[in-house]
């Protein structure tokens, strides 16, 4: 018996192979502080835990739910878009709640691209726009993102490449790994370039609350909706990483092309889950601005210090929970930096490769961690970087 071939156009998950040796190194006991992951390690508001608990409670709530979500979390989802970014979605028939937004990624692909089709990628960008697009057979085609360009689309060296056969183009804003912003000078033109090239654009957008205060959303411009996709998740904005909340909006034919995959593969989730989640999209503003704003700007100022410390520079507009930074001239390449943080400080930082050819000077420091863990990373690398 073989694998089957799509496995051989993938590698595993850089994360997975990585999170393994930090917990063999925990295992002799190391210590390593992870400042890799973008997983929040502060939970949902009270609220949101006591309805996941009242509700399990009730006996007649443990059977199987609808594949499009139940219409509490819909409308939820719905009032919340409106709240936040000023965007009308009907909760009937442009909303769509998903496991993660990772499984937008793939249910999105599989609703729209053939084998053989393109799929337009930014390069640096999240891992998963590519595997996810090899294993289905589609030709990924990079697109760069530049530190000179602030990290946005270069639109003419777009229009003179060849654009057949492209059926999507991921874009990432606020960006991650980069923490670069969007506003709506791009977002408008990433949707007049969808509608002239029939190329459905998505935007994976589960960041833009963190750091950040002016949110926005791609589907704010006028007919995006008609050419576009949005994806959003509860992971970053909400603490809820573990729960696999996410939504899919858009207009009613992509949604519900996204469905028929959607509910050939999985099965709606547990109906107190949803309503815990619905809960949570109505979390007042005050636990927003601690949670997304002042507790992520008290560790961005400790993280500074580590880019700092390794010589880094970085640009201080950036948005989201990580810090993205270059590393110096002097350094042959970034894993002599991520490699000797790691062994000798006990510290896991990203490596930019990671996410590209264009991230390959780059380092990425998550603020997932206490500013007490920050703070002992900090020491730790100051003192190897002392000798």
């Amino acid at each position: 018996m073989e694998a089957a071939n799509r496995l051989n156009t993938v590698s595993e998950y850089y994360f997975s192979k990585k999170l393994r040796q930090i917990a063999e190194m925990n295992a002799a006991g190391a210590d390593v502080i992870n400042l890799g992951i973008g997983s929040p390690d502060m939970p949902p508001s009270e609220q949101t835990i006591e309805t996941l608990c009242e509700e399990a409670k009730r006996p007649n709530v443990h059977g199987y739910q609808p594949y499009n979500g139940i219409p509490e979390l819909r409308n939820a989802m719905a009032s919340w878009y409106k709240r936040t970014y000023g965007v009308d979605l009907d909760p009937a028939n442009e909303i769509l709640p998903l496991i993660g937004s990772k499984e937008g990624v793939l249910h999105t692909t599989l609703a729209f691209v053939n084998p053989g089709d393109k799929v337009l990628v930014p390069d640096p960008g999240y891992p998963t726009y590519t595997s996810l697009s090899k294993l289905l057979g589609a030709d990924v085609v990079k697109y760069d993102l530049k530190e000179q360009d602030s990290w946005k689309p270069d639109f003419d060296a777009l229009e003179k490449s060849d654009l057949k056969g492209v059926k999507l183009m991921w874009t990432n804003y606020p960006n991650m790994p980069t923490g670069a912003n969007a506003g709506m000078e791009l977002f408008e033109r990433l949707v007049d370039f969808a509608k002239r090239h029939d190329i459905v654009v998505v935007n994976d957008n589960p960041y833009s609350l963190i750091l950040n205060k002016k949110p926005v959303s791609l589907l704010q411009v006028k007919d995006a909706k008609r050419y576009c996709i949005e994806l959003n998740s509860m992971s970053k904005s909400h603490n809820m990483p573990g729960w696999r909340v996410g939504m899919l909006s858009s207009n009613p034919e992509y949604v519900g092309w996204v469905l028929k995959v959607k509910s050939n593969i999985d099965s709606g989730m547990f109906r107190p889950l949803q309503l815990a989640a619905a809960r949570a999209y109505g979390n007042d503003k005050s636990w927003h601005d601690r949670m997304n704003y002042e507790l992520y700007a008290e560790r961005r100022d400790t993280a500074e210090k580590i880019m700092r410390t390794l010589d880094c520079s970085f640009d201080k507009s950036q948005v989201g929970m990580f810090l993205w930074g270059k590393i110096p001239d002097s350094a042959a390449n970034v894993e002599d930096i991520t490699e000797k943080v790691l062994n000798e400080a006990k510290v896991f930082i990203t490596p930019g490769f990671i996410f590209g050819k264009n991230g390959e000077r780059y380092i990425r420091i998550s603020l997932c961690a206490k500013k007490e863990k920050l703070e002992e990373a900090l020491n730790r690398i100051k003192d190897i970087t002392e000798k």
